[in-house]
């Protein structure tokens, strides 16, 4: 039995269309699974790994966190390798990843994750509230203030209580009804006197 020629040309073409059909697919599935857009975020900072990207068109990556650029729009190539420092914070932030692809859209990446609070940044603030402690000793001043201040009072009734021993002494040594009895002793002298003096005057008249 003989085959024509043209059912082997038929046969041919249909299985050359075959093997560039397959070929394409596997071409354009290829891309897709090589595109590897790895990213890890700490509390401290976010490191990029763009791996297996196209070198033939211009791709782009930005991060942001919390709306504020961390990385401004970059451009790369096949590859793009890069870490991050996170600013300090005391709550969580926010991180905004943007890769996107030249060769497509489907190859680009939009995702977010949470940087946590480092466990460090938190052990600092207690130091603030340690020095709150330090009113205290203002306070005991005034109260060893005081305690002088009632020592001058409680002696001053002792000067207080020498004025009465003052008279006194003033008594012991003259007293004011000394000039009154030496006059009224003299007056006595003299009326005696003069009593001696008329008796003896009278007796003289006499004889």
């Amino acid at each position: 039995m003989t085959i024509p020629r043209r059912s082997l040309r038929a046969a041919g073409t249909l299985a050359a269309a075959a093997v560039v059909g397959l070929t394409g697919a596997v071409l354009s599935a290829g891309p897709a699974a090589a595109h590897t857009p790895t990213w890890a975020v700490t509390c401290s900072e976010v490191s990029l790994d763009l791996t297996a990207y196209n070198s033939n068109v211009t791709n782009q990556v930005t991060v942001t966190v919390d709306g504020k650029d961390l990385l401004p729009t970059e451009t790369f190539g096949k590859e793009f390798h890069k870490e991050l420092e996170l600013p300090k914070h005391d709550k969580e932030l926010t991180v905004h990843l943007v890769v996107k692809a030249g060769d497509g859209d489907n190859f680009s990446r939009d995702e977010t994750k949470t940087a946590p609070v480092c466990e460090d940044a938190g052990t600092p603030s207690p130091a603030p509230s340690e020095g709150t402690p330090s009113p205290a000793p203002s306070t005991e001043a005034p109260a060893a203030s005081a305690t002088p201040s009632e020592a001058p009072s409680k002696s001053a009734p002792a000067a207080a209580s020498a004025s009465p021993s003052s008279p006194d002494l003033a008594e012991t040594g003259s007293s004011s009804a000394t000039p009154v009895i030496a006059g009224a002793a003299v007056a006595v002298l003299l009326a005696g006197g003069g009593i001696m003096w008329s008796v003896r005057k009278r007796r003289t008249a006499q004889h």
